[in-house]
């Protein structure tokens, strides 16, 4: 009786079994829904351009199109915010129609819809949640990095001195720093105070907080102040967002330069960021666990995500 009354109530018991298990075992914490990192990171891809594959990556197809992003980076430091870039802005289309001759027009473009950052952060309620972006990095200033400067008329805009000349005199055309978006004399400009500390190779650095999560570094060739910025999120990963030095990573791992032509039109001293570029190569090889984040690589950034997602 007693063993037929065991296997008559061993369902009962499993289950109770299996909810104690439950309820009383150490378990992993899930992440909440808009649960955000300590230290990480977002992508706003505010637009895109389809480019044919060879201009971007050596070996590539002429037939092939792949997307040649333009992105702007939210960087999150426990409670402030910043960003590193800004990519097309509220105001692109008056700005490139101001600025961008018609010839190279062809050539130099961005596809709609585009999708300001500003827009994007408001979409989601970030200012309404007392939230705000305290400071824009600028890799350079070129048309597609600094067209959403004006809608951040609140951040402070940090750029390296040797970057502060392209700003006190704008030019146009598709390797210009144009005065429509930069020319504001309400934008607060604040130059780049760096150290004669090296940091992974580079010899000059600025640790921006004091705690080794963000460190910029100077890249010059690109433009005179060209720039690039190391995050370590909470992970423990390192990510190095280079600007323009390369379009894609692809072209780093191969050493290769920008396509001559377009080169030409828009690095300020195509043999010193030939000189960058190999040094990114180097530090890839001495670091093969760095992710490097160029500005325009759809096939670095699709992977990570994009906004509201974060890399942590």
């Amino acid at each position: 009786m007693r063993l037929r009354a065991f296997f008559l109530n061993l369902p009962h018991l499993l289950i109770l079994g299996w909810l104690s298990l439950l309820l009383l075992s150490p378990r992993p914490a899930a992440a909440a829904a808009g649960e955000l990192p300590e230290f990480g990171f977002a992508i706003l891809k505010t637009s895109r351009v389809a480019v044919r594959e060879a201009l971007l990556v050596p070996g590539g197809s002429l037939s092939k199109e792949i997307d040649s992003n333009f992105s702007a980076f939210l960087i999150k430091h426990r409670d402030e915010y910043l960003l590193f870039d800004t990519g097309m802005g509220r105001q692109i289309d008056a700005q490139y129609h101001a600025d961008m001759p018609r010839p190279w027009r062809p050539f130099f473009k961005y596809e709609a819809p585009v999708r300001p950052a500003r827009d994007q952060l408001e979409q989601v309620g970030f200012f309404a949640q007392h939230k705000t972006i305290s400071r824009v990095i600028l890799s350079h200033s070129h048309w597609d990095h600094a067209g959403g400067l004006l809608d951040f008329p609140e951040a402070k805009v940090l750029v390296s001195p040797a970057e502060m000349g392209l700003v006190r005199q704008p030019t146009r055309g598709p390797g210009g720093s144009w005065a429509s978006q930069i020319g504001s004399a309400a934008i607060a400009w604040e130059a780049l105070q760096f150290k004669d500390q090296a940091y992974k190779g580079y010899t000059q650095s600025l640790d921006l907080f004091g705690d080794g999560r963000v460190v910029l570094v100077p890249m010059p060739g690109h433009t005179p102040g060209s720039i690039g910025l190391f995050l370590t999120v909470d992970s423990g990963q390192v990510y190095f967002f280079i600007g323009d030095v390369a379009w894609t990573v692809a072209a780093v791992k191969a050493g290769a330069p920008k396509f001559w032509a377009a080169s030409a039109l828009v690095d300020a001293h195509a043999e010193q960021t030939q000189r960058a570029v190999a040094q990114l190569r180097d530090l890839l090889r001495q670091e093969p666990g760095l992710v490097l984040v160029p500005a325009h690589d759809s096939a670095v950034q699709d992977p990570l995500g994009y906004f509201p997602n974060w890399v942590r």
